[in-house]
């Protein structure tokens, strides 16, 4: 399979951390934006399109009945005997919301995808809270987000993300899984997420959900209700270096953490070429359903550099600036 979004393996950075020193101080240089324009719920440090009536002067423009007097240039007025209005430039926050995906598939890499995820999700968050905005981090199987806002929440955002982590680690199955624990696994899929922050996110803004995108009930309806809300939407599709080039074979059994299925094959060559072709399926399929509805996706891998991602792959989304 070769796909032209995936990067080769490099080694991965350390683990002990989810945001370095050296990388903050690169994220602190950077800014979200979004391809949509949404009317923040705070006042913040993004200049909006629109006038507003902030302390910097933007331009005038010709009185009309019911305008606020105060805004009225007197002194104009006095040279010129016409009324106009000072116009100042607005200045509002931007909601950025980052769900990760926790779900037991996203163990798999080294390191896993779900402390890659993590730190996706610490990067994007920094950024947002060195420029004010409204952060929001959840995960598949969160009850509620956590909200943060400001450089000074930077420490429970990455408690936040760890204990994420963390919790997902404690209630990995050992074996194959119960069926409560299979139950509880199919309430708490992507469209079971996204149908969650739908129901208790009522603004506009960006979101970006990190996954694998590997759900056998599927993901296009959970994207879909994203759409339906107005957002504007990235999907970092996230897979790991075995599940892209698998080194497998002989005779297995094979478990399925998400569900608990598994399935006795025999790895050959022939078999393998049959995956490689399936998962280049898999990737082009989510790539273009994501397109066509103006979705952004990047796909990328767990073993690859978050710093790359950001940089390059999300910069080039029109997520980073």
């Amino acid at each position: 399979m070769s796909d032209p979004e995936i990067e080769s393996p490099i080694t991965a950075s350390s683990t002990s951390q989810l945001l370095s020193p050296v990388w903050m101080s690169k994220l602190e240089r950077m800014e979200l934006v979004s391809r949509k324009i949404f009317r923040g719920r705070m006042k913040g440090e993004r200049r909006s399109t629109r006038k507003g009536q902030s302390v910097e002067f933007a331009d005038f423009r010709n009185y009309v009945p019911g305008d606020d007097l105060r805004f009225i240039d007197w002194n104009l007025f006095a040279r010129l005997d016409r009324l106009y209005l000072k116009l100042f430039l607005e200045e509002e926050d931007l909601h950025v919301s980052v769900i990760i995906d926790d779900t037991p598939s996203m163990h798999f890499g080294s390191p896993s995808k779900l402390w890659v995820a993590a730190q996706i999700a610490a990067s994007l968050g920094y950024i947002g809270l060195c420029r004010g905005d409204r952060v929001s981090i959840s995960s598949f199987q969160s009850t509620s987000p956590q909200v943060f806002r400001g450089r000074s929440n930077t420490s429970r955002m990455l408690s936040g993300l760890t204990e994420i982590h963390d919790a997902s680690l404690a209630a990995k199955p050992s074996s194959k899984p119960t069926s409560s624990q299979t139950d509880t696994k199919l309430l708490i899929g992507l469209n079971a997420a996204m149908k969650a922050f739908c129901s208790r996110n009522t603004g506009k803004g960006i979101i970006v959900v990190v996954s694998d995108l590997m759900d056998k009930n599927g993901y296009e309806a959970g994207l879909k209700m994203l759409l339906a809300k107005e957002l504007d939407i990235f999907v970092i599709h996230l897979l790991s270096p075995e599940e892209i080039s698998p080194t497998i074979t002989g005779d297995l059994k094979l478990v399925d953490y998400e569900d608990g299925d598994s399935r006795e094959v025999s790895i050959s060559a022939p078999m393998l070429a049959r995956y490689q072709k399936t998962l280049s399926g898999f990737i082009t399929t989510a790539r273009d359903f994501c397109q066509r509805r103006g979705i952004a996706y990047v796909s990328t891998r767990s073993d690859a550099s978050v710093e790359t991602l950001i940089e390059q792959y999300l910069r080039l989304r029109g997520l980073v600036q």
